[in-house]
């Protein structure tokens, strides 16, 4: 698999390349963008040569496959959840992740609380922001984030540390643009209310201009490790 591993090796130093660029164009510190590795269908020996390389925050989209592979993680990789995550698999994953991302209704930040306690913890938790109203994706609208942010900072067990959004697919650089500028300035619109210190938007497709608009985050998956590949349904 060394041609795969020296592929992620590359992609790697190009994705570093693109955010330094991008954060250069916006007068910001490239070092304050974390390069999240999504590792959804992705053999645990590719995602080890991203942390070998010095990436060390890791995203799981699925509770199951996040179980079946993290035993092969190296020890250093700090793992999130960024999936929709349905609150009966909270307790699947409460005491084996840094941080989780996609918190979208205060059922599921209660759910998330309850479950922390049981393990004496305090779990960081993003509420996700569903930036363009698509009916399709998760996430609160900008309106009711307000109450969602007030009400989920009021639990013992968990900690909102920022926002995390998954914006429209925009071909449109401009249009773009827009969106995640929309995003930061509610994000900064929300550091009034909360020390928030996470914004996490931006994935392959959109990285740069995440980057340029403010995001701390970006969420890497196919521009990493390659396109993903499926298993077949039989």
């Amino acid at each position: 698999m060394e041609p795969e591993m020296q592929a992620v090796r590359e992609r790697l130093r190009a994705i570093r390349q693109n955010i330094e660029r991008a954060c250069a164009s916006a007068g910001r510190d490239p070092g304050e963008v974390t390069l999240m590795a999504v590792t959804k269908t992705v053999d645990p020996l590719l995602i080890n040569t991203a942390v070998d390389e010095g990436v060390t925050v890791l995203g799981e989209n699925r509770v199951q496959e996040f179980l079946s592979k993290r035993a092969e993680y190296r020890p250093q990789a700090q793992v999130q959840f960024i999936g929709h995550l349905q609150t009966n698999k909270v307790r699947q994953i409460i005491d084996k992740v840094t941080m989780i991302q996609s918190v979208d209704s205060l059922h599921l930040a209660a759910a998330i609380d309850k479950a922390a306690a049981q393990h004496d913890l305090i779990m960081p938790v993003l509420l996700e922001v569903n930036i363009g109203g698509e009916a399709s994706k998760s996430g609160v609208s900008p309106a009711e984030l307000p109450a969602l942010l007030e009400e989920a900072g009021k639990l013992t067990h968990i900690a909102v540390r920022g926002l995390m959004t998954i914006p429209p697919p925009q071909p449109d650089p401009v249009k773009q643009t827009e969106v995640f500028a929309q995003m930061a300035a509610l994000y900064r619109q929300m550091q009034q209310i909360a020390p928030l210190e996470v914004l996490s938007m931006g994935m392959s497709g959109d990285y740069e201009a995440a980057a340029a608009q403010g995001a701390t985050l970006v969420r890497i998956g196919s521009a990493l490790f390659g396109p993903r590949i499926y298993p077949q349904v039989r």
